[in-house]
């Protein structure tokens, strides 16, 4: 049974987002998930880029391998109506709606598009933890800030940044606790480049101004894109049925989505309910 603090919370709602396609977010959102399952929590997911599907369609294929853990699940398409008010009180109703069911769960993952649409930005200033992976290079970079191409130099925040700020306002006025904000490293290269020192130092920079915590992410494997088919994640490698053999590549894999989760557990406890969010 629920502890009586945790019924008043409600789950804890970790959001992947950023505005950039094939940073890897559904596949840390399924990672993540699926540890936490691992580890006998109870945690559902939800698919706000439906139209793609990819986490849920992850999810099907891993349903179809049976006998694995399985998430609660749930994904939500934009409104279709013409008027955009109308629809983003659509979009907003859906995804109260949606999450109201999760009530008793502990933890809800939810995947947003890599793009600006009125359900990520709800579901933004739903996160009691939001995580942005970007890949480690200055492209992905410039999503959260404008650097000078020349002197390296921090000019200002980007779109992106942008975009959280608000978010972190709104909740903030509507009574919320605040948006624990980890940025994720992603696709790391195992070799020690320039580039890579410069966007550890960058990120570290931009962590103290905009205020976000900084964490590794995945290495470039393989494995991360061959288990899509089977729904298998690195957490049911050696118990599975039919999944490829553990190598060591695999276990390093798997020891950086658990170092991941254990950044996303070591943000802060909230305190308040999660209802009073926007």
């Amino acid at each position: 049974m629920l502890s009586s603090s945790k019924k008043t919370a409600g789950p804890r709602i970790i959001v992947f987002g950023n505005e950039k396609g094939g940073s890897g977010k559904s596949t840390a959102a399924v990672q993540v998930a699926v540890g936490l399952l691992r580890r006998g929590h109870a945690v559902a997911t939800l698919d706000l880029d439906a139209r793609q599907g990819t986490l849920s369609r992850y999810l099907t294929n891993r349903e179809a391998h049976g006998g694995l853990p399985m998430p609660v699940s749930s994904a939500i398409l934009p409104s279709s109506l013409e008027n955009s008010a109308e629809a983003a009180a659509a979009d907003k109703a859906s995804l109260e709606a949606v999450l109201s069911g999760f009530e008793g769960l502990e933890y809800v993952i939810v995947d947003t598009p890599g793009n600006d649409t009125e359900l990520s930005r709800r579901a933004h200033a739903r996160a009691d933890t939001l995580v942005t992976p970007i890949n480690d290079s200055f492209v992905d970079f410039d999503l959260l800030a404008r650097v000078d191409p020349k002197t390296r130099r921090i000019l200002g925040p980007s779109v992106y940044a942008e975009l959280v700020w608000e978010r972190r306002k709104e909740r903030a006025l509507a009574g919320g606790s605040p948006i624990d904000w980890i940025v994720m490293r992603n696709r790391l290269g195992h070799s020690e480049a320039r580039n890579k020192r410069e966007m550890g130092d960058a990120l570290a920079e931009l962590a103290k101004r905009i205020g976000f915590r900084v964490a590794p992410g995945f290495g470039e494997r393989v494995i991360f894109r061959e288990l899509f088919l089977s729904g298998l994640t690195l957490f049911d490698l050696g118990s599975a049925a039919g999944g490829p053999a553990l190598a060591m590549s695999h276990v390093a894999g798997r020891h950086e989505a658990r170092a991941l989760i254990d950044a996303i557990l070591a943000g802060p406890v909230r305190h308040g309910t999660a209802s009073t969010a926007p």
